[in-house]
Parts: C-alpha cells; sequence; structure tokens
C-alpha cells in the first residue's frame, strides 16, 4: 500500500486560516449555553425567552448551509468566505451591542446565516486547494473542530463571564475574525466562480431552507417552552415543505440547490447517513450531559465544563493518530472502529442511575471523542476525493447541511425523548438520563450497520470512476468546464 502524500506547511497554514470560521460559527452555537441566567436578568426576560438566542442561531446556520454552493459557484469561494466572515464579525459586534432581548435574537439570526456559510465554503476551498490526494490527511486535523465546540463554548464562556459581562461573548469573535480576514488574503488561494453560472433556485430555497428551519423549530419546542399544537404544525408544516423540495428538485431541470438524486447515489449516500449520525449522537451527548451533571450531578457550568474536556482530548489525540492512515487504511475499517469506539463509550451513560463516578465520565468521553474523530475525516475524504473541484462546493453544502441537520433534529429527538422518561420516572431524574442514553446507542448501531456498506479498500487518490455521477451539477451539466482547467 502507498506511502500517505506529503502535506507542507503551505497548506497547513490554508487549513489553519480556514478552520478559524468554522471555530467561530460552531463555538457560537454553544458559547451563549452557560450565560442563558446572565441576559435573563440583564434584559428581565423568561429563561425560554431566553432560550431563543441561542435557537434563532441554530435555525439561521440550518436556514444558510443549503446556499453556500450556490453562492461559492457564482461569486467565488474565497471572496464568499471572506464576506461571511466579515458580516459574521460585523453581527458579533451587534450582538454585543444590543439593547434588547428582541434585537439580540435579530442580530444572532444574521450571524447564524453568516456562520452556517463558514464550514462548508471553508471545507470546499480546503478540499480544492489539498487535492484529491491529500484532502484525507488535512481533514483528519481540521474536522477535530466541530467537535470541540460543544465542549470548548461552555468553557469559553464560562471563562468570560467569571472575568468580563455579557457582550463579550460575543465580541470575543471580532480579534479573531479579524486574523482569519487578514491572513487568509495571503494564505487562502483563489477559488474563481463557475465557469458556467447556473441560476439560482428560488423556488427549492423557499422550499428547503425556510422546511428545515421550521422543522427544526418545531421539534426543538416539543422539549417545552412552545404549545404543542405550534410544534406539531411546525414539524407537519416543515415535512411538507421538505417533501415538496424532494418533488421540485426531481422535477426540475435546471440545477437545483441540493440534488436529491445525490443520496441515493453510493458512496455518497452511507456517508450521509454516519455524518447525520454522528452529529446526532454527538451534540445530543453534549445536550444531555450538561443537563444531568448540573442538574442530579450537582456541578456548576465551570466544573461541568472541565468534565466534558475529555472528549475534546480524545478525539484531538485520535486526529493525530489517524493522520496518515486516513488515506492508506481502509475507510470502512476506520469507521466502523469509531462506531464501536462511540458505542463503548457510550455505555457507561446507560448506567448513570448507579451513581458513575466522574472519573468513569471522563474517560467514557476521551473515548468517545476518539472515536467520533475516526469517522467523519474518512467519510468526508471518501466524498471529497471522488469529486472534481466544480463541484467541492455543492458537495461540501449537502455534506454540511447533513451534519448539522443530524446534530440540530438528534438533539431535539433526544430531548422530547428525555422529556418523557422525566415524566414517567417522576423524582428519578437520573433513571430518565440513562433511558435516554440508551437511544444514543442506537444510533451507533444504525450507524455500524450502515458503515458496512462503504467502499472496500483502494489506491489513494483514485479518479473518478468512468460515468460515475457526482454532484448535481455534474449530472444536469455534463458540458461545465472546470474552473481550473479553463
Amino acid at each position: 500500500m502507498s506511502a500517505a502524500p506529503k502535506v507542507d506547511a503551505a497548506l497547513w497554514r490554508t487549513a489553519f486560516v480556514l478552520v478559524l470560521g468554522t471555530f467561530m460559527a460552531t463555538l457560537d452555537s454553544t458559547i451563549v449555553s452557560v450565560g442563558v441566567e446572565v441576559l435573563a436578568e440583564r434584559f428581565d426576560a423568561a429563561v425560554t425567552d431566553v432560550q431563543w438566542v441561542s435557537t434563532a442561531y441554530l435555525l439561521a446556520v440550518v436556514a444558510a448551509v443549503p446556499a453556500s454552493g450556490w453562492l461559492a459557484n457564482r461569486f467565488g469561494g474565497r471572496r464568499t468566505w471572506l464576506a461571511a466572515v466579515v458580516v459574521f464579525v460585523l453581527a458579533s459586534v451587534l450582538c454585543a451591542l444590543a439593547w434588547s432581548l428582541p434585537s439580540l435574537v435579530a442580530f444572532r439570526v444574521l450571524q447564524g446565516l453568516a456562520g452556517g456559510l463558514l464550514p462548508p465554503t471553508g471545507q470546499a476551498l480546503l478540499a480544492r486547494a489539498a487535492g484529491r490526494e491529500r484532502i484525507g490527511r488535512v481533514l483528519a486535523v481540521v474536522s477535530v473542530v466541530p467537535l470541540l465546540s460543544p465542549v470548548l463554548g461552555p468553557l469559553v464562556g464560562g471563562s468570560v463571564l467569571a472575568v468580563a459581562d455579557w457582550p463579550w461573548l460575543f465580541a470575543v469573535n471580532v480579534p479573531i475574525g479579524a486574523v482569519a480576514v487578514l491572513l487568509a488574503l495571503r494564505a487562502v488561494p483563489a477559488a474563481p466562480p463557475a465557469a458556467t453560472r447556473t441560476p439560482f433556485d428560488a423556488r427549492g430555497a423557499l422550499l428547503l431552507s425556510p422546511g428545515l428551519a421550521v422543522l427544526v423549530f418545531g421539534l426543538t419546542g416539543l422539549e417545552g417552552g412552545t404549545p404543542p399544537v405550534v410544534s406539531a404544525g411546525s414539524i407537519a408544516v416543515g415535512a411538507a415543505m421538505l417533501v415538496g423540495f424532494v418533488v421540485h428538485g426531481l422535477r426540475t431541470t435546471r440545477t437545483p440547490l441540493v440534488d436529491p438524486r445525490l443520496f441515493a447515489r453510493p458512496p455518497f449516500g452511507v456517508a450521509a447517513l454516519a455524518l447525520v449520525l454522528l452529529g446526532a449522537s454527538v451534540f445530543g451527548t453534549m445536550f444531555l450531559l450538561p443537563l444531568y451533571l448540573q442538574g442530579a450531578g450537582g456541578l456548576t457550568a465551570w466544573e461541568t465544563g472541565l468534565l466534558l474536556a475529555p472528549q475534546g482530548v480524545g478525539a484531538a489525540v485520535a486526529a493525530i493518530a489517524i493522520n496518515r492512515a486516513v488515506v492508506t487504511a481502509p475507510p470502512r475499517t476506520l469507521v466502523l472502529t469509531g462506531i464501536v469506539l462511540v458505542a463503548v463509550g457510550t455505555a457507561p451513560f446507560t448506567q448513570l442511575h448507579h451513581d458513575l463516578p466522574d472519573v468513569a465520565v471522563a474517560l467514557s468521553l476521551l473515548v468517545r471523542g476518539a472515536g467520533a474523530a475516526m469517522i467523519g475525516a474518512p467519510v468526508m475524504n471518501i466524498v471529497y476525493s471522488r469529486i472534481e473541484p466544480a463541484h467541492l462546493p455543492g458537495a461540501a453544502s449537502a455534506l454540511n447541511l447533513l451534519n448539522t441537520l443530524g446534530g440540530s433534529l438528534g438533539t431535539a429527538a433526544l430531548a422530547v425523548v428525555l422529556q418523557a422518561r422525566l415524566d414517567t420516572r417522576g423524582p428519578d431524574a437520573s433513571a430518565a438520563f440513562a433511558d435516554t442514553f440508551w437511544w444514543v446507542l442506537a444510533l451507533a448501531v444504525v450507524a455500524a450497520l450502515g458503515a458496512t456498506r462503504l467502499p472496500r479498500p483502494e489506491a489513494p487518490g483514485r479518479a473518478r470512476i468512468p460515468n460515475e455521477p457526482t454532484t448535481a451539477s455534474a449530472s444536469r451539466n455534463p458540458s461545465e468546464k472546470d474552473p481550473a482547467d479553463a
């Protein structure tokens, strides 16, 4: 088996700059979680109302991701990424200057719209810069960032509030964003717009993005704070809009925002399932554990953040360990190993009602973090190494949409399960959390079954199989030239 290709310093610099954008966007999804009570006191609002500061950001991210591929093709990848960083930083400043809760929520929507563009656009730029043979090694490192955000968010938020007032939860993005913009102008290669400009799929955008946001809103509302009839109606409307988008995507003669046929093509369909379940498992666990540790566990927000930190350590160690293996070892072997580790790390949480020691929690999270890192990078490498440069933005948009959606829907679904178990268990909250973690374990089992369909070993950097479909653009625009070849 051939050796892993060398990654030079220039590519690592590019990866570092692009990952700053992903770091900001993913960190802001959790950094506010420890400041809910502070914001409630500052704006004299109920905690349920303040939760919209987080919910609005999440919904905006979900709504923005589908459009990232078209924007990158229309205006160029680096230009789109830089614009998203600038808007994100400006929105962060506005959040810090918010004078009321409604204004803060509105600015968080703007921040989320920009933040939703950063991970997929950054991944597409990185995949283009790395090429098929090196993208796996680079992804093995940078894909750890989304796994760290659920851990670092509460830690950073708690640290900020320990020494400063709430506006600094958002102002902390300003120096990071400024450095990212300055470095990107020198370290990130320009990615020209697509040679053939396709019209924006307005009908698809009106169905897909709002449909996803409405569906996530309805599922999130099931955990409390929203009348059941509103939640049920939102779920029905969101699902209907998504069905409408699928029908539209199958019938339109133009390039849809996301091609539904893409998910039926191997290995994209299996890779999509793995990313959805990975997002649901990682973010679902990071939703459940803090609630348990700060509730039944009696820990403070800072203590909870420290106890969750081993997941990030495990992910970082595994990323270094598989840096070379991700392009030389069979992807199915890595992914299945990662899923097994996630399952092993989840199993102890099904015994929370037996007073699980903090050491056992930390060790379990360490194992889970290592397993999660062994899933994301190989799965994305499978897809990106088979995609032509011109179609990278569309593929990155679809992959990030699934990962984001998995985290959103998984968290919402587990919240519903938890509430049902709390109603059944009564005062025994630990048992309710333990019951809910059985569902997290079930996600790992389903993911393992899907991962058995991943490709068998093949030579690194394999060219695309003749007549093998790639993305929506490839299937609908076979004559489109790659800008790199123009």
